[in-house]
């Protein structure tokens, strides 16, 4: 009507009406601009923004509370639930013997079986047991180890905490002055700790074990011949190495699944997503922290 030339006047109107008349004004009932889209700096910013300033920071809280809480606990042996322990020890660590093993075997005879040919072209035989024997000790072994761990316990550890999440079991520790993070992640972290050691030694035997077949049978190198070779090349600060490695990848993939568990929002879709981005992380974390300790060892 204004548009019109027409201007219309309300007189003794009660302050009820005068109220619903102003929810109708012209400049209200306008629709609103649509907001423009942001950006390509300011979406990089704003997501560095909210990586820096809510994921980092619950990550290295939650860090700092399986820190405190595995030193507190570990001079508190009287609350602590050995049974627990236990549990998760065969969960981590017995469980994923035939696998371990398995695929141990199995990279150890393909690292020699492809070393064979450009060794024999040199005439370098021998040298097939320094590279089986240094590359599984230092490397191969922890590496394979803990990328296993991280499909397997890794995503079990997500899960777990997720379900507990969505289903109000952490709300309920809570409730009942139990810390979540006391009476769920410890007990994973010190099986973890525990156990990722000697998976790591059995995954070194048995890689070795498989370069030791493909030198018999490719390269005419006894058993015995390989053994005494392993003896001079094998130094202990090679396995210290490994099992440096091994406790830092550990913690590594504990420390992730339970960083997503806890994490996880309301639903039953949320344990797959975070299941999937604990699985996914925690092995990029452990190649970074290999390639960072590999050059601090070398």
């Amino acid at each position: 009507m204004q548009q019109k030339g027409v201007s219309v006047e309300i007189e003794g109107g009660s302050d009820s009406v005068q109220q619903i008349l102003d929810t109708f004004t012209i400049e209200k009932s306008r629709p609103h601009k649509e907001q423009q889209r942001p950006y390509l700096l300011e979406w990089i910013g704003e997501g560095a923004y909210s990586l820096f300033a809510h994921s980092l920071k619950n990550f290295f809280f939650l860090m700092s509370d399986i820190f405190y809480w595995s030193v507190v606990d570990f001079f508190r042996r009287k609350t602590y639930r050995r049974g627990e322990f236990i549990n998760q020890s065969v969960l981590i660590g017995v469980n994923a013997v035939p696998i371990v093993g398995a695929m141990a075997f199995l990279i150890g005879l393909v690292l020699a079986l492809q070393s064979t040919a450009q060794l024999r072209q040199f005439g370098a035989n021998r040298f097939l047991v320094d590279l089986v024997v240094i590359a599984m000790m230092r490397e191969m072994g922890p590496l394979i180890t803990a990328i296993i761990v991280a499909g397997r316990s890794g995503s079990a550890i997500a899960s777990e905490v997720a379900t507990m999440k969505i289903t109000e079991e952490l709300d309920g520790l809570t409730t009942m002055s139990l810390d979540p993070v006391r009476f769920v992640v410890i007990p994973k972290m010190y099986a973890s700790i525990f156990t990722m050691p000697f998976l790591t030694i059995l995954a070194d035997i048995l890689g070795i074990a498989g370069g030791m077949v493909i030198a018999f049978f490719y390269m005419d190198i006894t058993p015995r011949a390989f053994l005494n070779r392993m003896e001079d090349v094998l130094y202990f600060r090679d396995i210290v190495t490994g099992l440096i490695k091994s406790l830092v990848f550990s913690t590594i993939i504990v420390v992730t699944g339970s960083y997503f568990g806890f994490r996880a929002a309301r639903g039953a879709e949320e344990v797959g997503k975070v299941t999937t981005a604990a699985v996914v992380l925690a092995i990029s974390l452990v190649i970074v922290a290999d390639s960072i300790l590999g050059l601090m060892f070398y």
